[in-house]
């Protein structure tokens, strides 16, 4: 069982610079590191407050020199956004800049705001991403390659800069569609899927979902590596654990105006906060996900591990104008406090709960 956190770099306010964002997403990954987490990721998003990250990558590598252990993660490089060949170099001198610790997450994207202002279509996505992991396998690992897409073509061309994990890093496919899944089973990549808002049994149906993707692709379920993107939150009162929650809405909220066509900007680039259809009430997100005291947060973190088979629950701590000192507090309070009980609710330690089995 892996920990992770996710830092999706969000500017609620224009009151807080874009600086202050960047600067405090390199310190949760510093802190991170310190209390014992295993990775730290970051997202692609354009153009808006939603995220002031465009481009994992670069963060990556500059994370890297903050860090000794941590593993740091693209989650994701939206694969129909780049050029091919620029992204395979980068990928290669990421992982040497990192000494060998990059998780290399690649997805399709979602955002129509987004695929709009790069003039790329959000239709074609799936096929483009599966085309860039077709180059990525065979531009990092052959001496030349070429490729003959449908959205992209690449003559004879050699990359010089090679990862040092080889013959590739690790490679998570992220998304709900089971294409992707098949994909992942086939090519032995691990399976990335968002759980934000997700009620618990919704979670476990989802792991049933890649592990039949598994099974057609004639893969066992065994050798699943599943990582969960999930808001989680430990406080020390319900003041503070209602804080993270009414901030999560906030951002399911602009993320469903991106997704939908329904965004409102205004001062350049910031997204108006609307209510979508069939929204949870703050109070439900406080019923039903990892958000709470301590104990809370064990029984429930502890049940959704058993329950869907989770090998790396990767936690947002930060989101919204959540402030940095209570995202730091929670972190500390999981790993100090959380972690334990979780080996006690399920009778083992962490490295052995929901452990792969190597074919």
């Amino acid at each position: 069982m892996h920990f992770g956190v996710f830092n999706v770099m969000q500017q609620r306010f224009a009151s807080v610079a874009p600086d202050q964002v960047v600067h405090e997403a390199v310190d949760q990954a510093r802190t991170a590191e310190q209390l014992g987490f295993d990775s730290c990721w970051f997202p692609e998003h354009h153009s808006s407050n939603y995220s002031l990250c465009p481009s994992p990558l670069l963060m990556v590598a500059h994370c890297a020199a903050a860090t000794d252990r941590i593993r740091l993660g693209t989650g994701v490089i939206v694969a129909p956004l780049h050029k091919p060949i620029r992204v395979l170099a980068e990928i290669g001198i990421t992982d040497i800049l990192t000494d060998g610790r990059l998780d290399l997450g690649i997805g399709a994207g979602y955002q129509p705001f987004e695929f709009e202002r790069f003039g790329v279509d959000l239709e074609a996505n799936k096929q483009m991403t599966f085309e860039l992991l077709d180059m990525i396998e065979d531009g990092l690992t052959a001496d030349s390659f070429s490729y003959a897409g449908k959205h992209f073509q690449q003559p004879p061309t050699s990359i010089p800069v090679r990862p040092t994990q080889q013959p590739l890093p690790p490679i998570w496919l992220v998304g709900s569609d089971p294409a992707f899944h098949e994909r992942a089973a086939t090519n032995g990549y691990a399976v990335f899927v968002s759980g934000l808002l997700g009620r618990p049994e919704s979670i476990v149906k989802l792991r049933g979902r890649v592990e039949t993707a598994f099974e057609r692709a004639g893969k066992s379920a065994s050798a699943l590596r599943l990582g969960l993107l999930r808001y989680a939150f430990v406080g020390r009162n319900r003041a503070e654990a209602r804080q993270y929650a009414e901030n999560a809405l906030y951002q399911t909220r602009i993320a469903a105006a991106l997704r939908n066509r329904r965004e409102h900007v205004h001062d350049s680039y910031f997204v108006d906060e609307l209510p979508f259809e069939g929204e949870p009430s703050v109070d439900e997100l406080l019923d039903r996900l990892i958000i709470g005291d301590v104990e809370t947060c064990i029984e429930r973190a502890s049940r959704e591990i058993r329950d869907a088979g989770v090998t790396d629950l990767v936690l947002q701590a930060k989101l919204g104008d959540l402030p940095h000192a209570l995202a730091m507090q929670s972190l500390r309070l999981w790993m100090e406090e959380v972690v334990p009980g979780i080996e006690r609710e399920l009778g083992q330690p962490i490295s052995e709960i929901n452990r792969v089995q190597v074919p």
